[in-house]
């Protein structure tokens, strides 16, 4: 008698098991927080050696100091002219802040609104000042602020900071303008109200994460900022903060070591930005998540 068929096991594929990923995820996360860490080890440094005499800083560089030396700030503050050169660094840093949103607002607007064939030249053309390294352009910018006087001014910088932060402001709205939808407009239209009215009253308003993102970006990136400020600023009487701290450490190199004071000088300028990103970190990140809606 014939032995009947046996049916055919049906051979499943193993599941494939995602070693890759996680392994990528967990080097990332590793390399993130080792930055972390490292960046609190050089506050808590920072901190502590501010308040440390000079043979403390090197004799115990981690440890806490043996007798808080409060003197250190104040001498830092007196020495180094700090309070004139942090009310000029908040006009600039505020007058910056308001003129690149006046400009990049209305431009994002517009060109998150104009057909594709309208933008993308327009894009583009706003592209190429990203693109170009603000070495490239320092002389030539000196030169043109010298011709009309604008060299030793806070009013000349302020133009300088607007004109190199206007690229990046109207790429950052223009993302977050075309996250916002279209029917609010159609309808506003509808009732009769202008393009700039609707701009004004509606777009505007339901921006302001978008903007509020963007000065505080724009307000930490010029706080501390350095390079333009000695090219346009060489009157110490106009200097802005960074350019004190500079003044400062040059005083110290030829006054003697005073490291307990430049420790409290760097912390002057550190620790409004440090306060600033505590308050508004997660405003920050708000604002760059609903940008990247579309």
């Amino acid at each position: 008698m014939a032995n009947p068929a046996l049916p055919r096991p049906v051979l499943t594929p193993a599941p494939r098991r995602k070693f890759q990923r996680p392994r990528v995820r967990h080097v990332v996360y590793t390399f993130v927080w080792a930055m972390v860490a490292f960046d609190l080890l050089v506050l808590v440094w920072m901190a502590l050696s501010s308040f440390k005499t000079a043979r403390e800083i090197f004799a115990a560089p981690f440890g806490l100091p043996e007798s808080w030396q409060l003197e250190n700030w104040a001498r830092a503050w007196e020495v180094g002219d700090f309070g004139p050169a942090i009310l000029r660094t908040l006009l600039v840093v505020a007058a910056t802040a308001i003129g690149t949103v006046a400009i990049a607002a209305p431009a994002a607007y517009a060109l998150s609104r104009f057909g594709a064939r309208s933008a993308s030249g327009l894009t583009s053309f706003m592209a190429m000042g990203l693109g170009i390294p603000i070495q490239a352009i320092m002389l030539p910018l000196f030169v043109a602020m010298s011709q009309i006087g604008l060299v030793n001014s806070l009013g000349g910088l302020i133009l300088v900071y607007i004109a190199t932060s206007v690229p990046f402001a109207v790429f950052f709205l223009t993302a977050f303008f075309r996250s916002l939808s279209a029917e609010l407009e159609e309808a506003a239209a509808l009732d009769g109200a202008t393009p700039w009215r609707t701009f004004w009253q509606i777009m505007l308003p339901l921006a302001r994460s978008g903007i509020v993102t963007l000065v505080i970006l724009n307000v930490i990136g010029h706080w501390s900022e350095g390079m333009l400020a000695m090219i346009f600023l060489q009157d110490p009487q106009q200097q802005t903060l960074s350019l004190a701290l500079l003044g400062f450490m040059s005083r110290v190199q030829f006054s003697g070591a005073d490291w307990g004071g430049l420790f409290a000088a760097i912390g002057l300028v550190v620790l409004p930005l440090l306060l600033v990103y505590i308050w508004l970190g997660r405003r920050i990140i708000e604002g760059m998540t609903l940008g990247s809606g579309k």
